[in-house]
């Protein structure tokens, strides 16, 4: 039974949980969106699974152009993994009814609580709380792999009705406006010209000048650029400089790279 988990990520946390999940599972392979896009290879998995972050409370758009290319596929079963910060709200059914315009069934879907990269809302929490999200979000995986072995096709997890009203109203109104959302960074005088930002963003949204990374408006608003920014120099607004950088910590910068 071969698997393929393709998985979009800025900051580490829906490349790990897509790693927790393929390890319990025979002959699973991962690969990344960004590669996809760019190599367009022939999937012959029999299962498919997505990871990725939830943004915006909805898709994030690579993963929507990701689905949107999908054809001719022998998989009869789809799973997905949606990394957040506390709220998935209505997600997971978002996807559903994407694939659902492609023909495309997805079998099972789930949240997966981690240590929020959203830096303009504040840091990560105290590591005490990383920790407990970590630890509840491997059990959790090492189970959702074992519905994935067995093919069990159940509803997809999602918020409270209120939290799927209100914030998928507020995910319509952003959509269109999220690739121009990059405005807002800007690189500080601690800047070392080391050009991670650049490398790091899936996007390839960052040109150098003069040593200065430029964003040019196809942002994805993944955060790669700032949280992976090794002395801190980039920033999003006023107020990120005082909050605490946060990627994942069995996620290195050569993984981030790879994608």
């Amino acid at each position: 039974m071969n698997t393929t988990i393709f998985y979009f990520t800025g900051t580490g946390n829906s490349l790990w949980a897509a790693r927790q999940v393929a390890g319990s599972l025979e002959n699973a392979e991962l690969v990344s969106v960004s590669d996809f896009e760019r190599d367009r290879g022939k999937i012959s998995s029999e299962i498919i699974g997505l990871a990725f972050p939830v943004h915006i409370w909805g898709v994030p758009d690579p993963v929507v152009r990701f689905v949107n290319q999908l054809t001719d596929l022998p998989a009869n079963y789809f799973f997905a993994l949606a990394t957040n910060g506390g709220q998935v709200s209505n997600t997971l059914v978002q996807l559903e009814k994407i694939m659902k315009a492609r023909d495309l069934r997805l079998s099972s879907g789930f949240e997966i609580t981690l240590p929020s990269n959203y830096i303009p809302w504040g840091g990560p929490g105290s590591q005490e709380k990383q920790n407990d999200r970590f630890m509840r979000a491997r059990e959790k995986l090492a189970a959702i792999a074992a519905r994935v072995r067995e093919r069990e096709r159940i509803p997809v997890e999602k918020g409270p009705l209120w939290q799927r009203i209100l914030f998928s109203g507020f995910y319509k109104m952003s959509y269109p406006q999220v690739s121009r959302m990059d405005r807002q960074f800007l690189a500080d005088e601690k800047c070392t010209h080391c050009e991670i930002c650049r490398k790091v963003c899936p996007a390839a949204n960052i040109t150098m000048k003069d040593g200065i990374p430029v964003w040019n408006h196809h942002c994805v608003q993944c955060f790669a650029c700032l949280q992976w920014c090794p002395p801190e120099a980039i920033q999003y607004g006023k107020k990120t400089a005082k909050y605490e950088r946060y990627h994942h910590p069995e996620i290195t910068l050569r993984d981030m790279l790879k994608q």
